[in-house]
């Protein structure tokens, strides 16, 4: 007995290219609400498809991007022919993403999830200070910097790999801790720690020197402790075409010159 066939949603950006894209893919296959379909298929760049993966977090709905952006990193290659079968052949990635909690100065709390990257700013000229403490162990007293972050292998080749941090496959039990800017000490350039770490930033002097966390697109001003560790219950699931997958996408990034 064959397999019922999967239904489709397609959302897309508002760029014009997606609009009309998912109103040509809608026309031919056939749409189906978001709530009621098998597989969402995102049509823009890899912002929208984050946007969509944060959307059906936890739903086991199964998301296939198809780039109608400008990079287009975490997608599949556009081409309306024969999408069933390509879905159909498509390896299921699975994604944890990272829980940001933090206190700020007034000491109200927020909770946030980031599938990329959790990022501290600066919001002054002065510099940020901040201890790095993992698993109840400092490790760093004081890190003099325009910023940090922890990122997700998901995340590693956003701005991550901009700050100079590592590139991790998907499948990576890793997180990477990437400074920006680093002034003190000058040497560090991070660290890789393991996915189930949960990482604690301090800020030091956070009235003269004030600090922003961000998880993805959420972000949280004036922060004075942020507790970063990998979700043990949120997960989205993501679909690359057969032969394009994401390590092979990540291994043909770090030979790029």
């Amino acid at each position: 007995m064959n397999k019922a066939r999967k239904t489709f949603a397609f959302t897309s950006s508002d760029a014009s290219d997606a609009e009309q894209a998912a109103a040509r893919l809608s026309a031919r296959y056939g749409h189906t609400p978001v709530e009621q379909a098998d597989v969402i298929v995102a049509l823009g760049g890899d912002g929208f498809l984050l946007q969509t993966l944060r959307e059906t977090m936890g739903t086991g709905k199964q998301v296939y991007g198809m780039n109608r952006g400008t990079i287009g990193f975490l997608m599949n290659e556009y081409h309306e022919d024969e999408l069933p079968e390509r879905i159909a052949a498509a390896a299921a990635e699975t994604i944890r993403p990272l829980e940001m909690d933090t206190i700020g100065a007034d000491g109200t709390t927020a909770q946030a999830l980031a599938i990329n990257e959790v990022s501290l700013f600066r919001q002054s000229y002065q510099a940020a200070k901040v201890r790095i403490t993992i698993d109840g162990n400092i490790r760093l007293e004081e890190l003099v910097c325009d910023g940090v972050m922890v990122a997700t292998p998901a995340g590693s080749t956003a701005y991550n790999l901009s700050a100079h941090g590592p590139i991790l496959p998907l499948d990576a039990p890793l997180l990477a801790l990437t400074p920006v800017s680093p002034f003190r000490p000058r040497r560090w350039r991070g660290a890789l720690v393991s996915k189930n770490s949960v990482v604690r930033f301090d800020l030091l002097e956070h009235g003269k020197r004030p600090v922003n966390a961000v998880a993805d697109h959420t972000e949280v001003k004036s922060v004075v402790t942020v507790t970063v560790r990998e979700s043990r219950d949120a997960t989205a699931t993501l679909l690359f075409d057969a032969g394009h997958s994401w390590n092979e996408r990540i291994l043909t990034e770090q030979f790029r010159y």
